[in-house]
């Protein structure tokens, strides 16, 4: 790979125009380094425009617009969430003529965003092949007309306060209205002995028998859920609840478009937009075995419409050469289902309540492949998460000071990213850095956003956010919630990806040695008054925090869990092929490395800070008990129920095992390892490539 030939010829040169040389070069060995795309010195009527795509900001309008200004664009292909562009132009000179175009600046947004343009040989618009829609799953485009659009919007009053025929919710983020049956969030499910007397609108009727007639569906739903979302507002992933609601389920968009995210338990994901006025269909294996959710927030990718065509909207993700931006709008959605009245036989009974098991599930085993991994900590650290956020934001609110420290000696203007970031405690430490944050729950990301901090929802293995920019990145207790060797150093490996060279970072893990220099760490001699289930009642004085997914922050994550939880029954043993997870007891010393933490759930009713369950983004089944943590003004309620039990999964780190795992990665130095109130900590340092 050359630099360009233009700017290897031996004349005088302003100072801004080596600067801009140099700023180009180094995107080039950057695209090279990471992407695969190899620029050259020759024209040819191909460029790759750094810096010039939709993972930082650059619409395809706005940067056609800009390319179009010197010749005509033959091709532009804008792969999502990436940070460049390939864009063919009709001829060589036209190319040579947008080359030129080296440092023009945009405006997007509350941002400049400065382009880089060099030559390659080709641009093949194919890169990535079709996905193919979960099982089941039907999209059907202007389902109802405009003219039907406005009518069903129009007869969603949400001035009336008419609880004898329908009932209404504001929930946290998004409110809501129940048609037929009230779907209560309380327990995911609802009261099929209390129907609401005004049964579905009238003005559904036409729409309803059209689902019939297209053969969408065999029977009429009894049940309506409207959700109302305004721009940044989503839902968690979740599976509508089995034994609640036959198998169909439809789901009329109305108003804007958005972009709903698919995925297996294996893993595969799938992003669909659903334009205005499409039917979702959602039957069999996308219905009661894939999650659903809308990742809050205010611009999807998605196809960009053909000016020729303005009517042909399409869905498939896929085709990368047409991808733009699109600015969230207020979207409605209307989702029909018929209860069920029988217990759910469906073919998954691993995600069926109707079909789980009386006595109490078997712990766990370890993982021996990368799909039981994946499903491992999709159960037992995703959902969970996804499940207790609430009550785990109102815990963490005390920074540590060793952490508050390492954020205190960057430099201002420093790029920092908090790979795990939690409720985002962090993120504000060091008002004088450029602060980032992002998390694998997204019920924990719209908490930091209601903060005010830059955040979004992303898998510590596999962070969009591009390589080498960041001068600092912290992991507070994200790694031990990987559930294999190898997945804990793709995570440090990530992280040192995102640093420039010099850059450092901060890794905290749980220590096995929670004594360690005859010192007890707070986790083991906390004392803690007890409530009326024996239960903790002061959260104020833990200062561990506890993230979630595979970006999750808890050094001392059990911190606030009861000491009445289950001893353990199960342990290690090398004859057991593969091991059982113990379940550990609250405040004791580690028996075992790898091992399920339980946490106790407390407070009242969930509605207020749920993340508003229901209708085509409803509850995710299983999830009976969430409830509202307690303020601080509160005095704790008696409650004759249980606490709902949510076990976590944790590997605690041995002396000397976090340094080991960071020498095993390329390019790495490590500054200082130290023991910090039961947790390893290590300061790496990123030397080179």
């Amino acid at each position: 790979m050359e630099p360009c030939s233009e700017n290897v010829k031996a004349v005088r040169r302003s100072k801004e125009e080596k600067k801009l040389l140099r700023k180009q070069i180094k995107a080039s060995h950057t695209l090279l380094k990471h992407e695969g795309i190899s620029t050259v010195s020759q024209p040819t009527k191909s460029l790759v425009v750094a810096n010039g795509g939709l993972g930082n900001g650059v619409s395809r309008e706005q940067l056609q617009d800009v390319l179009g200004e010197v010749g005509e664009v033959e091709t532009l292909v804008m792969p999502p969430h990436k940070p460049y562009a390939l864009v063919t132009y009709r001829s060589e000179v036209s190319a040579q003529r947008g080359h030129a175009l080296n440092g023009r600046q945009l405006q997007c947004g509350d941002q400049i965003v400065t382009l880089y343009l060099s030559y390659v040989n080709t641009v093949d618009s194919e890169l990535w092949g079709c996905v193919d829609l979960p099982p089941g799953l039907v999209l059907v485009e202007e389902f109802v007309s405009p003219e039907e659009e406005a009518l069903l919007l129009d007869a969603i009053d949400w001035t009336s306060h008419n609880e004898d025929v329908t009932v209404q919710k504001v929930l946290k983020h998004r409110r809501v209205k129940h048609f037929g049956y009230e779907f209560r969030y309380d327990n995911n499910n609802v009261d099929k002995d209390k129907p609401l007397p005004g049964g579905l609108p009238q003005v559904c009727v036409p729409v309803l028998e059209r689902c019939v007639r297209d053969r969408h569906t065999e029977v009429m739903p009894d049940q309506l859920t409207v959700n109302q979302y305004q721009s940044g507002q989503g839902i968690p992933p979740h599976v509508d609840t089995h034994s609640a609601f036959e198998d169909i389920i439809l789901s009329l968009s109305l108003g804007a478009k958005t972009v709903m995210d698919f995925r297996h338990p294996e893993g595969r994901s799938v992003a669909l937009v659903l334009p205005g006025r499409s039917l979702l269909v959602m039957k069999g294996e996308s219905r009661y075995l894939w999650t659903h959710g809308i990742t809050p927030r205010k611009f999807d990718v998605v196809p960009a419409c053909d000016p020729k065509s303005p009517a042909a909207v399409t869905s498939d993700l896929s085709n990368h050469s047409n991808l733009t931006l699109s600015r969230r709008g207020t979207r409605t959605s209307l989702t029909f289902r018929k209860v069920r009245r029988t217990p759910c036989d469906c073919g998954y009974p691993s995600a069926c309540d109707s079909q789980q098991p009386t006595a109490p599930p078997s712990p766990p085993s370890l993982p021996r492949s990368q799909t039981d991994a994946c499903r491992l900590e999709a159960e037992f650290v995703h959902r969970v998460y996804e499940e207790i956020a609430c009550h785990f934001s109102s815990t963490r609110h005390s920074p540590w000071p060793r952490v508050c420290h390492f954020l205190s000696s960057l430099e201002p203007g420093s790029i920092l990213a908090d790979v795990g970031c939690g409720n985002g405690k962090y993120l504000g430490v060091n008002p004088d850095v450029i602060a980032v944050g992002c998390d694998r729950s997204s019920a924990l990301v719209q908490i930091c956003s209601e903060r005010g901090f830059q955040v979004f929802v992303s898998d510590a293995l596999n962070v969009p956010l591009r390589s080498d920019t960041c001068d600092a990145c912290i992991s507070i207790a994200v790694i031990h919630h990987l559930s294999t060797q190898k997945r804990r150093q793709a995570v440090v490996e990530e992280l040192v990806r995102l640093l420039r060279p010099g850059g450092r970072a901060l890794i905290y893990v749980w220590a096995v040695e929670q004594e360690y220099n005859k010192q007890k760490s707070k986790y083991l001699k906390e004392t803690r008054q007890q409530g009326p289930t024996g239960d903790s009642t002061d959260h104020n004085n833990q200062e561990s925090k506890s993230l979630t997914g595979n970006t999750t922050d808890a050094h001392n994550t059990a911190q606030d869990l009861s000491g009445i939880a289950t001893d353990c029954t199960m342990v290690h043993h090398e004859t057991e092929s593969p091991a059982k997870l113990s379940v550990h007891t609250n405040r004791t010393a580690f028996n075992s490395q790898d091992l399920l933490v339980p946490w106790h759930l407390k407070g009242g009713g969930r509605e207020g800070c749920n993340q508003g369950r229901g209708g085509d983004e409803q509850g995710v089944q299983g999830s009976k008990n969430t409830l509202d943590p307690p303020t601080e003004a509160q005095a704790p309620v008696p409650n004759t129920a249980p606490s709902p039990v949510f076990h976590r999964y944790y590997h605690v780190f041995h002396k000397g095992e976090l340094e080991e795992l960071c020498v095993r990665v390329r390019g790495v130095t490590i500054q200082r390892s130290y023991h910090d109130q039961g947790n390893w900590c290590v300061i790496l340092e990123k030397t080179g490539y």
